[in-house]
């Protein structure tokens, strides 16, 4: 039987996808989400800044033009390679207010209230982007803040037509967001839906925008933009105070670095799971000969799953903040530690994830947003959120900020699901100050020392299987970075057993022959398939790079 089934996995055809042809560059590149965004991004590099100059003008420029995901009032992580070749990391992920506590979602008879940590003014964790985007540009960029930020200033004074896409989704926010006066005022077109082509402007933030460039940190954490958050948290009971504001801190990190079948992998430390669980996972696949199994087959798929299996386990018990609790990434990332977990891997067979480790995970939302720059030697990897798409739908009245609900990403109650249907344990409880854990995965990968790839993803959970599956698609497949984004793909997460995937993802034979090995649980992917994996490859001393093909965006270069 078992060489039966055997023969029948070596006979599985895979599925390919055509996507758009890479865009090529010389010298700069960016690929974000917003077409708008890359060309602030490229704007900054032609004028004589480098990557990082680009990056920050491009993060500044995603809260004007993708405000569902770009933000400057949620967080996100970088991972930047210098010229020199040394790899940085910057965690500038958001914090829980001092006021915060492990219960303070549950009412007195120590049950969730519905709502309170995704949908109120207590869902917001302190707003960390725009510190994490001027300590990254003052180490590291070349140019003034006043130039970074110029091109954001001018997309948000002076607006710009609303795509199909946009207009429909603030549209569909609307409703949710009609209890908040300012979010109205910023979202709807004196309370009508915008249409397709309609100028969006947006002064409130362009004001906000223009007092970070002339005062810095201060204009956000200082003054009257911080007066008028903490205002608003006073007015409705929240819980982010003058001090939470003033006193946070973004943080270096160690980068986490490993390698695979000679490449240099490079990826963000805890409070982010994202480079550690990419390492655990490359590790116990490296042994075998994925590209000879062929891309699509059963054999290659039902590798996969049993390494994410068994990674995502040990997420659930390891992983979180590490100034709060102890992570063991040294021993997650060690190839040997690999070995042993991968020993009871079955070619043949699937394992039960019960089976596998005891724990829960918690899980962010989907409504990330993932862009890739890179210019002469240096490279950008950086992924920001605000957790749920539009964050918590709250405005800060006068600022034009569109605050974050990313306190649901802790565990608000072992055990208990959060938003998104999974649990969480002690190691994401809430604590004052502590940062909520994260899948966000933004990767470098280098070849002798060499720029390789960029590459990261939104997709909450599926960020870190995203990011997987484009390097394996490079490194073992041989693939150009365009057919390596767009190819359809597949998740598994330990808890639930399930076996997500995009449409055309698996062949008919493929899907039974997973069954046949016991595989249980298949699920279609929401909207257009998981992921928005904007990539840049270096090879051959070629730079190439896609927009991710199942959503709007832009690749630009020159």
């Amino acid at each position: 039987m078992r060489l039966f089934l055997l023969f029948i996995l070596c006979l599985s055809t895979p599925l390919y996808a055509i996507g758009p042809e890479a865009t090529y560059g010389e010298h700069a590149m960016v690929t974000s989400r917003s077409k708008l965004a890359s060309e602030a991004g490229l704007e900054i590099m032609r004028a004589g800044g480098n990557a990082v100059d680009g990056a920050v003008a491009t993060a500044f420029a995603l809260a004007v033009t993708y405000p569902s995901a770009g933000n400057i009032g949620g967080g996100g992580f970088a991972v930047v390679r210098l010229k020199d070749g040394t790899v940085v990391t910057l965690d500038h992920r958001e914090t829980a207010p001092a006021s915060a506590h492990r219960d303070m979602y549950l009412n007195v008879e120590g049950e969730v209230v519905k709502g309170l940590s995704t949908a109120s003014h207590k869902a917001a964790g302190t707003p960390v982007s725009v510190d994490g985007l001027l300590v990254l540009l003052e180490a590291h960029g070349s140019m003034s803040r006043q130039e970074v930020l110029a091109p954001a200033i001018r997309l948000a004074t002076k607006g710009f037509p609303l795509s199909f896409s946009m207009a429909r989704a603030f549209k569909s926010q609307l409703k949710k967001m009609a209890a908040y006066p300012a979010s109205m005022d910023k979202f709807s077109n004196k309370g009508k839906p915008y249409e397709q082509g309609d100028i969006w402007r947006q002064p409130l933030l362009a004001a906000t925008l223009k007092k970070i460039s002339k005062h810095g940190r201060d204009g956000f954490y200082k003054g009257k933009v911080a007066a008028l958050i903490a205002s608003e948290m006073k007015r409705t009971n929240g819980e982010i105070s003058l001090e939470d504001l003033a006193n946070y801190k973004s943080m270096w990190r160690e980068p986490v670095h490993g390698s695979y079948r000679g490449y240099e992998v490079y990826g963000m430390a805890p409070p982010s799971s994202g480079g550690a669980l990419v390492q655990q996972i490359l590790n116990m696949i490296e042994p075998y000969d994925i590209g000879l199994m062929g891309f699509g087959s059963s054999q290659a798929i039902h590798l996969m799953i049993e390494a994410e299996r068994r990674a995502y386990a040990d997420r659930a018990e390891h992983l979180g903040d590490p100034d709060h609790w102890d992570v063991p990434t040294v021993m997650l990332i060690n190839k040997q530690y690999a070995k042993q977990r991968f020993a009871d891997y079955d070619p043949l067979k699937a394992s039960k994830s019960e089976d596998i480790g005891s724990g829960n995970w918690p899980e962010e939302s989907k409504e990330t947003t993932h862009f890739s720059v890179y210019k002469n030697g240096m490279m950008v990897a950086l992924t920001t959120t605000l957790n749920s798409s539009y964050g918590s739908k709250i405005v800060v009245p006068g600022t034009g900020i569109l605050l974050n609900n990313e306190m649901d990403d802790f565990s608000i109650k072992p055990n208990t699901p959060n938003q998104f249907g999974v649990t969480g344990g002690k190691a994401n409880a809430i604590a004052p100050g502590k940062r909520m854990l994260s899948s966000m995965s933004p990767t470098l990968v280098t070849k002798d020392g060499e720029p390789f790839l960029i590459t990261g993803s939104p997709g909450g959970s599926t960020i870190i299987t995203t990011t997987l599956q484009i390097i394996l698609n490079v490194i073992d497949h041989n693939m150009g970075i365009d057919d390596a984004v767009s190819q359809p793909r597949f998740h598994h997460q330990w808890l639930p057993n399930v076996v997500t995937y995009d449409k055309y993802a698996f062949s008919p034979d493929t899907l039974n022959n997973l069954k046949l090995m016991g595989h249980v649980g298949f699920r279609p992917s929401w909207g257009r398939g998981m992921g928005d994996a904007n990539s840049i490859l270096i090879k051959e001393g070629v730079i190439s790079g896609t927009k991710d093909p199942r959503y709007e965006g832009g690749v630009v270069a020159y």
